[in-house]
């Protein structure tokens, strides 16, 4: 049974850090990927951060490049994001998302190429 479960988010003051999680497991990834998305209310969903499995490449919205932080433990089969230097447009929802086929590695953040997601953990960023 495939699952993803994120934790870690919650509130912080404009400037603070976060660092969420996301327990995953359920599939292998081989040559597949990793990212966080995120979705804010009445806003289209975002890609936030990703990484190819393999190589440990890695792709960054411009929103957060020198921000935000993404890495995987595959002895653990974790996914964590490291946020910091938050500000109050980075509220939102943020999910963790996983695929395993061939594909997402040259276009790590398009959502049409993950077809597992997990339920989301609240990230509130006040001014």
């Amino acid at each position: 049974q495939v699952q993803l479960t994120e934790s870690g988010g919650g509130s912080v003051q404009s400037g603070g850090s976060l660092r969420i999680s996301c327990e995953h497991s359920g599939f292998t990834l081989l040559d597949g990927c990793l990212a966080w998305f995120r979705q804010a209310p009445g806003r289209d969903r975002e890609g936030v951060a990703g990484v190819f499995a393999r190589s440990g490449m890695e792709d960054y919205a411009d929103t957060v490049k020198g921000r935000f932080t993404i890495s995987q433990d595959s002895t653990k089969n974790t996914l964590t994001l490291q946020m910091n230097g938050l500000k109050p447009e980075d509220t939102a929802m943020y999910y963790c998302v996983a695929e395993s086929a061939w594909g997402c590695r040259h276009d790590l953040l398009n959502p049409n190429k993950y077809t597992k997601w997990g339920q989301g953990t609240q990230v509130t960023v006040s001014s």
